[in-house]
Order: C-alpha cells, then structure tokens, then sequence
C-alpha cells in the first residue's frame, strides 16, 4: 500500500517559505496539481506561541489567503513547550489533514521540528526538574556548552550551542539518565517530499535588512510591552531570542544573519532535500513540476 505524501517547505529565515507555501497550496486546490488540496502546518518554534507576532514574521490572516494553517498561536508564552509535545501535536494535525482528503504542507526553518516529525525521533521521557533548571538558567551558553560537552561529548556534537533552551534540557536529560539517549527513530507512516529554499548570501542579507526594517516599523517594540503587561518574564523573553531581548536594529540584523548560517548548518546534513534558489523566476512554477512528478 502506498504512502499518503506530505510535502515540507523549509529554509532559512526571509526566503518566503510561509508564502511559497500558501501558493502551493491554492495551485494544488485549483487542480494544477491533478486536483490535490493543501492545508499548511506550521514548523516554527516560536510562532506557535500566542502573541509573538512580529518578532518571529508570523503570517497573518490576509496572507494566509482562505488556506488553513496549523499550530500557530496555540501555547501561552509564559509556558514551556517541549519539542516531544510539538511532535505529537504535529503528527495529529497531519493524520486530520489526510483523513479530510487534503495534503499536509509542512513549512518552517526550525529543523529540530522538521526532523522530529519527518524522522519519526522517539524523544526520552524526563520530568523538568526545576531545582536544575533555576541553577542552569543562571549560567551563559558558553558555560552550558562546557558542561554538557564535560557530560556527554557526543551530544554536544550536534546541538545547537547557542540554544540556551535545548542546551538546559540536553544537561537536564543527561543528569537523569547518565547520558542523552541516541534518538530512536521509527518508521513513519508517509512520504515526505522536501522544498528547500535559500538565497545567495548578498540577497539573503538584503532580505534580512529589509525584514529587520518592517518589524520595527510594525511595532516590534511594543509587542514586547505587550507581553512584558501579561506578566511574560524578562528571562522568559531572553529564552525567545534576540527580537525579544533588548533588541536594536544592528543586533537584530547580526544575530538573524548568524541564525541563518546555523539553519543551513542543519538543513545541510539531510541529503533528501531538493534545493531551489528563491531567488529566480519560475520559482513556484518548478516547484510545481517536481510535486507533480512525486504525485
């Protein structure tokens, strides 16, 4: 028996994934695409929180064009949302999807999220321990690298060492178990069919400074204010990254081009994915011809 088909629609920050995506899915409910329907499920780590807006370039109703969307705006920001539960999350939206006789499109550029729904991960069950937590938060990324690099050398080798977040878990894990289990993964009941995008670095960079201009101009500032009236800590606001944290335009704008390298970093070591320049004419119209060869 055949698989059902997932497409994945992933990149780096500002080359267009959320409206790629959006296209893809009105030319395959218009029939370009031998009459398959599409709704989108969100890859994010950060827009699946309520009120992170700007910050993290969340589409809005308009953009989104009548197509559904998924796992946007679902958690409180002053919760922890762990990568296990996003899984479980995503991997019902998909089942929901299909039953209704649409394709799931999932799109994002947080890896962490793609591999655990497209890898099929089995994520180890370990209770936050809060007494830890509060002693690790204290600490910089670089102490915390040393740490788990100290406890468990093979994890710190693919973790992102700038992720305070992942790296508090990953030590938390290995202070539980002795050391971060190797990630299981089992079969998984799809075909996944990956988009890459990406920009060549001078485009990709004028993109980033053209996005850093509009959510300033969007009001970037007082979505922090907003979140700081709902009683979202400042540590909590650190933990969402440079946008949310004392943010300037020249640090916004660095720290997302240092982003952009480490997300490539990641999308580079998964051989599947079928790259596009965003860049050049014709872009969904190729896309479209290589869904419909994989249909």
């Amino acid at each position: 028996m055949q698989k059902p088909k997932v497409i994945v629609i992933l990149g780096t920050t500002a080359t267009g994934k959320s409206n790629l995506a959006v296209q893809i899915a009105l030319r395959l409910n218009s029939g370009q695409a031998k009459k398959i329907n599409g709704e989108i499920v969100s890859a994010d780590s950060r827009q699946i929180y309520k009120g992170l807006n700007i910050g993290t370039g969340k589409i809005i109703k308009k953009e989104m064009k009548g197509i559904p969307h998924h796992l946007l705006d679902v958690v409180n920001p002053k919760n922890k949302f762990t990568i296990a539960e996003y899984q479980k999350k995503a991997i019902c939206a998909i089942a929901e999807i299909i039953k209704k006789g649409k394709i799931p499109i999932i799109c994002g550029g947080t890896g962490f999220y793609i591999d655990a729904i497209t890898k099929g991960a089995v994520f180890p069950e370990v209770p936050p321990n809060k007494k830890l937590r509060k002693s690790l938060e204290k600490k910089s990324t670089v102490e915390l690298f040393k740490i788990l690099k100290h406890l468990d050398s093979r994890r710190a080798k693919n973790i992102d060492k700038n992720n305070k977040v992942r790296l508090v878990r990953a030590i938390e894990i290995v202070k539980a178990l002795g050391k971060v289990p190797l990630l299981k993964n089992k079969k998984s009941d799809y075909k996944f069919i990956k988009i890459g995008l990406y920009l060549p670095q001078d485009r990709l960079k004028n993109k980033i400074e053209k996005r850093v201009e509009k959510i300033f101009k969007a009001g970037l500032l007082n979505e922090i204010k907003k979140l700081k009236k709902t009683r979202v800590s400042e540590k909590r606001l650190k933990e969402f990254g440079f946008e949310y944290w004392n943010p300037t335009k020249e640090k916004v704008l660095s720290e997302t081009i240092k982003y952009t390298k480490r997300q490539m970093t990641w999308f580079k070591r998964d051989k599947q994915i079928k790259w596009f320049d965003a860049s050049k004419k014709n872009l969904e119209k190729n896309i479209l011809l290589k869904l419909k060869k994989d249909f």
